[in-house]
């Protein structure tokens, strides 16, 4: 391909979206461009005093089947995939009445804003673009003639190119053109084919693809050899991915991680129940609390590790209010995420020009279906969403001794938290507050030690007399393989324990408990997190 200029003569624009539009098309006209269109977008056009041809006048028939078949024609794509130098192509055009066309203004109809918004089946089916994507792909492969333009962002990029270049765009222009058009349609078929799996309940369809629109590329990854972006998907989970940022400079990659981790981890206490809040650091949660309000539930949560806690980010069920503002505002926080905030919390917030605050405008639904993936060397491992709650589960008693009102209250507490620890995870928690954490050990007894070892740390912090560990329950992420994990909980205090169970050696475990009076409950679900 030479890169010399394409002057354009002729353009066709048939958008759903029509923000920009009629500026758009007035500054075309104004450079002599000859402008076609069809149904909506010609009759918005028209209506704005511009001289337009609906797409029927070319092609010589009207669209039918309710708008269904309207640009699928040889002389719509004829006169985008011609190659204009080749001298065939000149001729089949010159045959068949076939007008080149030059510039591509095409976005598609608005499917993931449908399905988002909960539209029956059959609203979804009808808002699968057809003509859309095929002209799109006609004019991204002729990119060496065609100029294809998928989003009112890059209009004023084309305008420039014409002006700059007596009405003709670049090689170079048209290339990233026509590298958005296929992402576009490969993002735009994938929301659709995702859509599918959900409706057949297919949970291993033959093709899986993921496509998303980018939301910031950011400087740099999980360390600053690493380059790094983020991409919004059609799944608008309430979350760091719909949050509207007030004020702060942008947000990491590992602030991005450990946002969402933070929210979906606090999203697991019911808002009209209690006030709870989350802080994480690397992505593992260092103090977690419910309390009576925002701000009793934090300082609950940082007495769990204020260490840690520094340079961390917190996450909030409730309406961020001026107390828990206030509160938070004593120690160096990375981002603040909430449902809202009052315009109180929100000029105290402001007055720490480094700190982030996120507002969701919701809470996740810990129980929704949906899918997570990772990469590996060669492929995607695809997984739905953990969405069990412990709420749900059917717990029992496994010991001689039952656990007491308040123990059953802490262990639901505790097991609640461990899902959101990394593996293998150990979580102590006395009073609805978490007493000591252990994430992300090779041996469960290593993560019982190492959370009873902060525990003590966060005790001479606190000049308390004993670690909270004493008295408190444990929760377990997975099952105790051998009795010594058990006993390290234990021995660090607890007097009740939740876990999965389904040890071969779960006898040796209950024994061990019977023996040192524990009660221990079983959920039979559990909550590995790599």
């Amino acid at each position: 391909m030479t890169d010399r200029p394409r002057r354009v003569t002729r353009a066709l624009l048939s958008v759903s979206d029509k923000t920009g539009l009629i500026e758009f098309a007035r500054a075309l006209a104004g450079l002599g461009i000859d402008l076609v269109s069809t149904g909506g977008t010609a009759k918005a056009i028209a209506a704005a005093g511009l001289k337009v041809s609906d797409v029927s006048e070319l092609t010589g028939f009207p669209e039918m089947m309710d708008g269904r078949v309207k640009t699928l024609h040889p002389k719509v794509h004829g006169g985008l995939l011609a190659i204009r130098d080749n001298g065939d192509h000149a001729k089949a055009m010159k045959d068949h009445g076939i007008a080149p066309i030059d510039l591509l203004v095409v976005n598609l109809y608005p499917f993931e804003a449908t399905v988002d918004k909960g539209a029956p089946y059959e609203d979804c089916i009808e808002n699968i673009d057809i003509g859309g994507p095929a002209m799109i792909r006609a004019a991204a492969k002729n990119h060496d003639d065609v100029a294809v333009v998928v989003e009112a962002q890059d209009y004023q990029a084309v305008l420039d190119e014409l002006k700059a270049n007596d009405g003709a765009t670049t090689l170079g222009l048209r290339k990233r053109l026509a590298a958005k058009a296929y992402a576009r349609t490969a993002a735009y078929d994938a929301a659709i084919s995702n859509w599918f799996a959900v409706q057949l309940a297919t949970d291993a369809p033959d093709y899986r693809a993921f496509g998303g629109r980018l939301a910031q590329t950011l400087r740099y990854g999980e360390n600053p050899h690493q380059t790094a972006a983020f991409y919004r998907t059609p799944d608008r989970r309430a979350g760091v991915s719909t949050a509207r940022q007030l004020q702060g400079k942008e947000l990491s990659y590992n602030n991005i991680n450990d946002t969402d981790a933070a929210y979906e981890c606090v999203a697991e206490f019911d808002a009209t129940r209690t006030a709870a809040c989350v802080i994480i650091k690397h992505a593992n949660p260092c103090g977690v609390a419910e309390g009576a309000d925002l701000a009793s539930a934090y300082r609950k949560a940082l007495a769990c590790d204020q260490t840690s806690a520094y340079g961390g980010i917190i996450a909030f069920n409730r309406t961020l209010d001026a107390d828990a503002a206030n509160a938070v505002a004593g120690i160096f926080t990375e981002v603040i995420i909430a449902p809202d905030a009052t315009e109180e919390a929100i000029a105290i917030i402001g007055k720490r020009k480094n700190l982030r605050l996120l507002l969701a405008g919701g809470l996740p639904d810990p129980r929704a279906r949906g899918l997570t993936a990772k990469t590996v060397a060669g492929g995607l491992l695809v997984q739905g969403r953990d969405n069990a709650v412990v709420d749900d589960m059917a717990l029992t008693v496994a010991t001689k001794r039952a656990p007491t009102d308040a123990e059953m209250r802490d262990l639901r507490f505790a097991f609640r938290i461990a899902k959101h620890v990394k593996s293998n995870t150990i979580v102590y928690a006395k009073d609805l507050a978490t007493v000591g954490i252990g994430a992300g050990q090779m041996s469960r007894v290593d993560s019982a030690r190492i959370a009873a070892r902060k525990a003590d740390d966060a005790a001479r912090e606190l000049k308390l007399a004993q670690p909270l560990t004493i008295g408190s329950v444990v929760a377990s992420d997975a099952f105790f393989p051998f009795a010594d994990g058990m006993l390290a909980c234990v021995e660090a205090g607890a007097t009740a324990v939740i876990q999965p169970g389904g040890s071969m050696r779960d006898d040796e475990v209950i024994k061990a408990a019977d023996e040192h009076g524990i009660a221990m409950v079983f959920t039979g679900v559990r909550h590995f997190r790599h």
